[in-house]
């Protein structure tokens, strides 16, 4: 067994709305094998995984995936669970799975949930996966797991600490996914892109977007820190700066004793030193406080207890008194015992991955134990408290108390000043005083501010040692995105097998009409404000990514094809409305799509992630579309549903007008809304751009779903009608039904590509020069010959007359064969059909003008348009009005 690749889909997928990576698994040996026929097999892997007697399976109830393995399963599954049981081991929360044939013996796909925001592609998956099918073959083939399995797995927990994220980011990001706002993290990093389009804001720790560069470079350089908080009559203790050890001893005999020596720029409580009252003390304090050339600050020692009050904005949200790193003696244990089982609570870990940092017995701990006239192999007394450090910091050890109900008044409004001076939106306070319940002493050397901190830890308040936690990740989110604003634009997402491009185009110039600012994706780029930002192949996740990072977008527009489903899920979650054209013969063959039903399936996401309450239109004339309303996740949704068709009259919209929905349709030649009995007109089907007068149904069908769209998000119907009255197909929709006069011959330029689309294009020529013409065609080498066949029989029963040529980009077919398979079909559909085998596209569209009458109509299908209008413009090609 062995894993061929893996495939990450970040996004909502058509098996869960979190993230997932799909292992492609080649059982090998092992396939159609199950585990009854490894003799104790399942009894070895429960010992060496005991917590697998947990998992559910299907059962619903702990012991399901011992008892499949009792009853007979495959060893995909097994290797699915056992995967799972290695995340949970090393910290991985997850517990989502599910195996799944992959279209060959042997092959399976085995989904695994990922955490929210753990890196894509990061090598821990790959390991996890690689570690459990050794474990699995171990099993079977050896009867044990191999002798590195415990470093191996200390080493994957070591990578998956390396990139999760850091406490204070983790808490914001599940504080704005509470509040549904949407949450994205940027690679590797402890950044986190929040929002979406011009509610788009971005936090790294506890550091934001508004926080000001000069408050963090003033809070960075704690003389400058002091300068401020003293200019502004805030208690600061005295201090002087000192590049030498010998001016450390100056100041601390100017200051007096005892004084405080600490890295003028540092951070985490790293190279301080306290209560220092020799010289000799001091000078070895500077050495250890600033590195070469560097500055260090010598100040008066401030008597007292150790705080961090933390300011958001305007107000104090959290307090905390911090003591140092330290031991309690149980009379019989060392030290450096106490400390080896203190580090043994999971809530301690290295750095600042965890509630609490591991504590240590370095040079720095050593030294404070021999002033106390402790070692490492001293045994402290039942109950004695035994201090591992001087300074109370909890990146040292240190742990942290809450006491934010009891933080008096007095210091509260000292440190809203000190926030504002130093001119910090999220500011950490270290305050020394002798009691921080009681008024701020006279005493100006009795209390004082001993550090500002941009970007403060948050684990102290959230999981603090003692007391109550508290949530400062929700006020930070709340200052940023206040109660009842959700950090989203309207979001329209489209799907469907036709019209996808055209419908989201017009849609786009809708909104546009109404005063926004829209960012849109389609098969040819991603547009802001209507411009090419973009040019791309962009229907998939990343493009939609690209839209909504835009801070200057007021709603996006996002077509949403089925290979960005597949290979990266959505590209959002939540969109405010759900379009879905039609669900017709389309990509068979593609992605192990064998049937509609698959594509269904697919694309029946797009209505499953909308948000409660949001708008679903669907295609009523389609009954695969119309059906996915009674879907239960869509159900579930509450969804507002609109249905657009070409009659009211049709069974599935005439049921819902009479439960008194809304629907769009053609009534009295013209596009019409209705409600119930009511009917509002919205514009006549003539006036429509790009519709040849009303004749191109097609055209029409997008045009109310576009109304539909756009009247959902709340657009005027003067604005509908006018933005459909301006969708000018040859500068707002190239390639899709754009008609061209070559001396007198019309050209309509079109993108079909399957059984339903070439009918409908046909159907256009018929009924607008009211003969069949030519057709130049080609067709994509990725589907399956019996769609290519397909559609080539549907051209045949449109076209007596055509012209036949391969696209350059041959989508891993053999030269000749794409026009083997469309002539077989053409000839199968009409055996009197005139086929013209041309060798590329200029050739084919010479042999069509050859071969048409004056007059006569031609359908140009294109895989790429660009070739396509360089063409056209060699060939002196001109303009046509689409009402003809």
């Amino acid at each position: 067994m062995h894993l061929e690749h893996l495939r990450w889909l970040n996004g909502p997928n058509v098996y869960t709305a979190r993230p997932v990576v799909i292992a492609h698994l080649d059982l090998g040996e092992l396939t159609e094998r199950e585990t009854t026929d490894v003799s104790g097999f399942a009894e070895r892997l429960e010992s060496v995984l005991p917590g697998l007697a947990d998992h559910h399976c299907s059962a619903g109830r702990p012991g399901g995936l011992l008892a499949a393995m009792a009853r007979g399963t495959y060893f995909g599954h097994v290797t699915e669970h056992v995967t799972l049981e290695l995340s949970a081991m090393i910290g991985r929360d997850v517990c989502f799975g599910r195996t799944v044939w992959a279209g060959a013996p042997g092959w399976y796909d085995v989904i695994l949930e990922r955490p929210w925001h753990e890196p894509a592609d990061t090598p821990l998956v790959g390991g996890l996966i690689d570690l459990a099918i050794r474990t699995v073959t171990g099993l079977v083939n050896e009867g044990e797991v191999g002798g590195s399995f415990h470093a191996e797995l200390a080493a994957l927990a070591g990578e998956h600490e390396r990139t999760r994220l850091g406490v204070s980011t983790a808490a914001l990001a599940a504080a704005a996914r509470r509040r549904r706002i949407p949450v994205r993290r940027v690679g590797d990093l402890n950044l986190l892109h929040l929002g979406y389009g011009r509610y788009r804001r971005t936090v790294w720790a506890a550091m934001t977007d508004r926080t000001s560069a000069i408050g963090v470079e003033a809070a960075g350089d704690k003389m400058l820190t002091k300068r401020l908080l003293e200019g502004a009559g805030l208690p600061v203790p005295e201090g002087l700066v000192v590049t030498t050890a010998e001016e450390a001893i100056a100041a601390f005999h100017e200051i007096g004793a005892p004084v405080v020596v600490k890295p003028a720029a540092g951070h985490h409580g790293a190279g301080v030193s306290i209560e220092l009252t020799d010289p000799g003390e001091v000078a070895a304090a500077f050495r250890a406080a600033a590195a070469e050339g560097e500055a260090a600050l010598v100040e008066a020692y401030v008597p007292g207890r150790d705080h961090r009050v933390l300011v958001v904005g305007d107000r104090v949200v959290a307090a905390a008194e911090l003591s140092p790193a330290r031991v309690t003696g149980d009379g019989t244990s060392t030290i450096a015992e106490l400390v080896a089982a203190a580090n043994a609570d999971p809530a301690r870990g290295e750095g600042h991955d965890r509630p609490l940092t591991r504590l240590a017995l370095g040079p720095t701990e050593l030294g404070h134990l021999a002033r106390q006239g402790l070692r490492p192999d001293s045994v402290p007394d039942a109950g004695q408290a035994v201090t591992l450090r001087r300074n109370a910091n909890l990146s040292t050890g240190g742990t942290s108390k809450d006491i934010t109900d009891s933080v008096h008044a007095d210091v509260v409004r000292l440190c809203r000043r000190v926030a504002a001076t130093v001119g910090l939106d999220i500011c950490g306070i270290d305050l020394r005083l002798p009691d921080i319940t009681a008024p701020l002493p006279a005493d100006a050397g009795a209390s004082g501010v001993i550090e500002v901190n941009a970007s403060p830890g948050l684990r102290m308040h959230l999981a603090p040692y003692e007391g109550r936690p508290r949530d400062v990740a929700a006020e930070i989110i709340d200052r940023l995105y206040p109660p009842g604003r959700s950090g989203r634009v309207p979001i329209v997402s489209v799907t469907g097998t036709n019209g996808k491009t055209t419908t989201v185009r017009m849609i786009a110039h809708i909104l546009a009409q109404d005063g926004r600012r829209v960012g849109m994706t389609t098969t040819e780029g991603v547009y802001v404000g209507g411009e090419l930002v973009h040019k791309a192949d962009a229907s998939g996740p990343r493009s939609a990514a690209m839209v909504l990072g835009d801070r200057t977008v007021d709603a996006a527009v996002l077509e949403t094809a089925r290979g960005g489903i597949l290979r990266r899920g959505l590209g959002y979650d939540r969109a405010d409305v759900a379009v879905l054209t039609n669900i017709t013969d389309d990509h068979l063959g593609v992605d192990d799509i064998t049937t509609v039903d698959d594509l269904v399936e697919i694309k029946a996401l797009v209505a499953e992630e909308i948000r409660r309450g949001g708008h679903l239109v669907l295609n009523a004339d389609d009954p695969r579309t119309a059906a996915l309303a009674e879907r239960p996740r869509v159900r579930d949704r509450e969804p507002v549903v609109r249905y657009f068709g070409m009659s009211a009259t049709a069974p599935c919209l005439a049921r819902h007008l009479g439960d008194g929905g809304v629907a769009y349709f053609v009534e009295d030649g013209a596009l019409t809304e209705g409600e119930g009995t009511r009917r509002r007109a919205l514009l006549p089907v003539a006036d429509v751009a790009g519709a040849f007068g009303g004749r191109a149904r097609h055209v029409i069908g997008d045009a109310l779903a576009a109304a539909a769209a756009a009247r959902a998000l709340g657009v005027p119907i003067d604005l509908v009608a006018r933005g459909l009255r301006s969708f000018e197909p040859h500068e707002l929709n190239p390639g899709r039904g754009c008609a061209f006069l070559i001396d007198d011959r019309p050209v309509v330029v079109d993108y079909a590509h399957n059984p339903a689309a070439v009918a409908a294009a046909g159907e256009l020529l018929r009924q607008v020069w009211g003969r069949d013409g030519v057709a130049a065609v080609t067709l994509p080498g990725d589907r399956c010959d019996e769609l290519v066949i397909d559609t080539a029989r549907a051209i045949a029963r449109s076209f007596g007359r055509v012209v036949v040529y391969e696209d350059e980009d041959l989508r891993g077919r053999r030269p000749g064969e794409m026009s083997r398979l469309i002539v077989r079909g053409l000839v199968d559909a009409r055996p009197d059909v005139r086929c013209h085998p041309a060798g590329d596209l200029k050739d084919a569209a010479g042999i069509a003008l050859g071969v048409a009458a004056p007059g006569e109509p031609i359908l140009l299908l294109y895989e790429k348009l660009q070739p396509v209008m360089d063409l056209l413009h060699t060939l002196g090609a001109v303009r046509a009005s689409s009402t003809w």
